[in-house]
């Protein structure tokens, strides 16, 4: 079996604490025509170096009916600036228009295959993975970017239209594994193309 939820694979149920103090499932985005699940934390040079993009993707689409979640699985032991009440700090100082919620058990990152941070996965209607990797091809430095894969996933979902590229390698810092070293990856855990 994959590490990663292959392509057409329904989108794993989780129940997870968000910073705006509710607790989400995959229910609360019923109304979503398109999710968009993704992998982050507070610290990762490749999250940070992306957030704008991500920003900027949101606020694109969220009046298309995509709805977005960011999920923090990082090991607050690995990386104690990942904790919860450095997740609240972050939101606080960003607004980022997304639900960012927090993953302390790893395993809704288990479930869905997470590989790094920042790691996309696009959910059509009926919550079938049409697309999973990076955002962008340069989340470190999006200035230097040439291609933003995620906005042309979700251009092609919302416009009806078959994901012509639907798996990327995610771009950035692996998940960080409670009870790991800081560089360890499952050993079933491999590039997606």
């Amino acid at each position: 079996m994959a590490f990663t939820l292959q392509i057409g694979e329904k989108a794993p149920d989780f129940k997870v604490p968000a910073t705006d103090g509710k607790t989400y499932s995959l229910a609360d985005f019923a109304d979503a025509k398109v999710l968009v699940v993704f992998f982050t934390c507070n610290h990762c040079p490749f999250v940070i170096g992306s957030d704008e993009v991500t920003r900027a993707t949101v606020e694109r689409f969220r009046n298309k009916g995509v709805a977005f979640i960011g999920i923090n699985s990082n090991s607050e032991r690995t990386h104690p600036d990942d904790d919860f009440a450095h997740m609240v700090e972050r939101m606080k100082q960003q607004r980022f228009p997304w639900v960012y919620a927090r993953d302390e058990s790893q395993d809704v990152a288990r479930a869905y295959g997470a590989l790094r941070t920042p790691h996309f996965y696009v959910f059509d209607r009926d919550r079938k993975l049409v697309y999973t990797g990076r955002g962008v091809d340069n989340p470190r430095n999006t200035a230097a970017m040439t291609v933003n894969d995620l906005d042309q996933a979700l251009d092609e979902v919302v416009a009806g239209k078959p994901v012509r590229k639907p798996l990327t390698n995610p771009i950035g810092c692996n998940v960080k594994w409670e009870g790991q070293d800081a560089h360890w990856m499952p050993a079933e855990a491999c590039d997606l193309v």
